[in-house]
């Protein structure tokens, strides 16, 4: 029982680690490349942070299947991601959810990191004000894909990245 007023806070600060609610940049004043500064057209998304996935909607069998992860920053400040369970970090986790047409989950074979609480300072990617961020994964590196299919892909890991995916994706997998 004595254990418990010490466990209990350290569960609460683990839970809120990467939340939204950490994701303002310390410097709310960096500057911006206006090269570089993407225009985004998804400027109605509720949260000025949010992440969208693309694939190709055919990929045959023996080809690589690469998703594509892009992180939009409507805000007009710097804003700031946990890295961790995106493909912004290699492929150490299973933060995507993958289903076939029949609804049957495909096994991720990855590995599977053991996280310190709460994220170091390192673990957080900037992103300048009105610009974007990708990274690009090949799902067959960290999932069992293996039949012909439809499938379909769902981000899972809003919660600790604090990225919001709205929308799930598919594509076919074939000969």
């Amino acid at each position: 029982m004595k254990n418990l007023k010490f466990i209990l806070p350290a569960a609460i600060i683990a839970l809120a680690a990467c939340s939204p609610a950490t994701r303002n940049a310390d410097d709310q004043n960096a500057k911006t490349d206006s090269a570089s500064t993407a225009p985004v057209s998804q400027q109605t998304e509720a949260r000025p942070l949010f992440a969208k996935m693309t694939i190709k909607d055919t990929i045959k069998s023996g080809e690589p299947v690469q998703l594509k992860f892009t992180v939009y920053n409507t805000a007009d400040s710097v804003q700031q991601f946990c890295k961790w369970h995106t493909p912004f970090e290699p492929l150490i986790s299973k933060y995507l959810d993958i289903r076939d047409e029949n609804g049957e989950e495909v096994n991720y074979k990855g590995a599977m990191a053991k996280r310190i609480m709460p994220p170091p300072a390192s673990s957080y990617q900037k992103l300048n004000p009105k610009d974007s961020l990708s990274a690009d994964v090949d799902l067959l590196k960290g999932y069992a894909i293996t039949k012909p299919a439809k499938y379909t892909i769902l981000y899972n890991s809003q919660n600790m990245s604090g990225l919001v995916v709205k929308d799930s994706i598919t594509f076919v997998y074939g000969k």
